[in-house]
């Protein structure tokens, strides 16, 4: 058993009745009365069936599994509501992304008492001592859920399945079991508490073994003769003697900083200045490892139990903190009157969900050295203001053809080695721009546009060609280039003939022949590709 895992489990009750009156203080401004009776109903085997029900309706005979027929016999004032079960597992999920500000490792509990899920788990490992230990943990975990209206029980220990069955067969509304404790602790717990189906308890119980401390010490082979290994796996499960994990909503970032307030930031400038000292705090975090944000989250735990989840890119790796807190001041601005706090944030997580290595080098003393990094912070400005994929640069691919040499990617894409090699060529073709031995132009049109040639021979260059309705006489021209189509391509493709041409004026262009003489079935036509600066 590792004993230093520790599991809170959070079982709630009242779920579903809970959730629709919550819902409805937020939409329609509606209070439940406490003392109505409340029932959800949902069609089932022979007719419609309850499915939950609050206290009151529990004390008038009220439970899940009747047929709504006889729980209105019970009790004649019942108020009945249709169950959705979609609407209570995604409110449950979202109780779980808040349960963040506890511990990044949350999750919705998979196994309910009924069929649908009913309860979190927590890892608390290593997270207590933030918020003073276990006890004040609990406590203050307790403390919210009641405030949102929700009847929970909390149970902590070293297994998963140990704290599932304390916090929904214990006697306390709040447990804490040491470590090595299990065994004690389930002993005397019915067999449920292991998390088996209905069908497998009752043929336990009819063989006399109806609780836990039962099973201990039994011969396994012929319960799970006649029950599966079910039985015995949830029992070491539970006992710590086999691994059970529990997989988180969302896996946890390896560099984060979160803060907690004393009282809730409503102002948007508050908001901003703790997103400034938890972007301090990452950053730190960050240099020390030698590592660079690549994108990042901002997590705002409000107060009604609501989370705001905002992202940001980089579009080359950072820990400067004054640039990534810009970065979510712009998001923020950009929400705008659709931000809202609510009745304030009461913590805020800053995550880097991706990091790059960001090992150190000396910076050029020269304007290119220091506009380099100014460009990447720029494109992260711009690409949290308009949409990183509005921000988009040039990237080479394996490709002959010159329209398919590169492609349009986001600008915060890492660059590969294939981009470095890239800048090189295109540092060699600008210079070899400045001694007029450009072999391309370095301006090509959207796409090639059709144009009008005559050439002396079928196979040689073009003497006149007019474009865009002006006619140009050739003087010079060099080539051919011949590029061949990509046969693994279809759509017709066909060989080009590339030439580099100046008119009599002197302006230069690059054109090509699509097609061969006596190959193709169709005649060969001209198009100019690029323009010559």
């Amino acid at each position: 058993m590792d004993e230093k895992r520790r599991v809170a489990a959070v079982w709630l009750p009242h779920w579903p009745v809970e959730r629709l009156c919550r819902a409805d203080r937020r939409t329609r401004g509606k209070v439940q009365a406490s003392k109505a009776p409340l029932a959800l109903a949902a069609p089932g085997q022979g007719g419609v069936r309850v499915t939950a029900c609050n206290g009151t309706a529990a004390a008038a005979g009220v439970a899940p599994g009747q047929l709504v027929p006889d729980a209105m016999t019970l009790c004649p004032g019942l108020e009945l509501r249709a169950a959705d079960f979609a609407a209570d597992r995604a409110a449950l999920k979202r109780l779980a992304l808040w349960c963040g500000r506890y511990t990044p490792w949350t999750a919705v509990d998979p196994a309910g008492i009924g069929e649908e899920p009913d309860g979190l788990l927590l890892d608390i490992s290593g997270c207590d001592h933030l918020f003073g230990g276990e006890a004040a943990l609990v406590a203050d975990l307790q403390k919210r859920l009641h405030g949102f209206g929700l009847t929970v029980r909390v149970a902590v220990a070293s297994t998963p399945g140990a704290a599932w069955a304390l916090a929904r067969y214990g006697t306390a509304p709040a447990f804490i079991l040491p470590p090595g404790g299990e065994a004690a602790a389930l002993e005397k717990l019915p067999v449920a508490a292991l998390r088996l189906d209905d069908a497998t308890v009752d043929g336990l119980m009819r063989l006399g073994l109806k609780r836990a401390g039962d099973l201990y010490g039994k011969p396994r082979a012929p319960i799970a003769a006649r029950f599966g290994p079910e039985v015995a796996q949830r029992l070491d499960e539970a006992l710590g003697f086999a691994r059970e994990p529990i997989s988180p909503l969302r896996p946890p970032a390896p560099f984060r900083a979160r803060g907690i307030f004393a009282e809730g930031l409503t102002r948007t400038e508050d908001i901003e200045e703790a997103v400034r000292l938890l972007a301090g705090e990452l950053c730190r975090l960050l240099a020390h490892d030698r590592h660079g944000a690549r994108r990042l989250e901002l997590t705002l735990f409000r107060a009604d139990g609501e989370v705001t989840r905002l992202f940001a890119g980089t579009a080359a790796p950072s820990h400067d903190a004054l640039h990534l807190a810009r970065l979510f001041r712009e998001k923020l601005a950009q929400a705008g009157d659709d931000f809202d706090a609510g009745f304030g944030i009461e913590a805020a997580m800053l995550a880097a969900l991706a990091t790059d290595p960001l090992a150190p080098a000396q910076d050029r003393f020269d304007a290119e050295g220091a506009g380099a990094e100014a460009l990447a912070q720029i494109i992260d400005r711009l690409g949290a203001r308009l949409g990183h994929e509005r921000i988009v640069r040039l990237e080479p691919r394996a490709s002959h053809i010159p329209e398919r040499a590169v492609v349009s990617v986001p600008a915060v894409r890492g660059a590969t080695p294939a981009m470095r090699g890239w800048r090189a060529q295109v540092e060699e073709q600008m210079a070899a721009a400045l001694t007029g031995s450009l072999a391309r132009p370095l301006r090509l049109l959207a796409r090639p546009e059709p144009v009008e040639a005559v050439a002396e021979v079928p196979e040689g260059p073009p003497r006149i060609f007019r474009w865009r309705r002006v006619t140009h006489r050739v003087t010079r021209a060099e080539g051919p280039e011949r590029i061949a189509p990509e046969w693994w391509r279809r759509g017709g493709r066909r060989t080009r003939d590339y030439y580099r041409v100046e008119d009599a004026e002197g302006r230069r262009f690059w054109l090509y022949r699509d097609g061969l003489y006596l190959r193709d079935t169709e005649g060969p036509r001209w198009y100019l590709h690029g323009v010559f600066e």
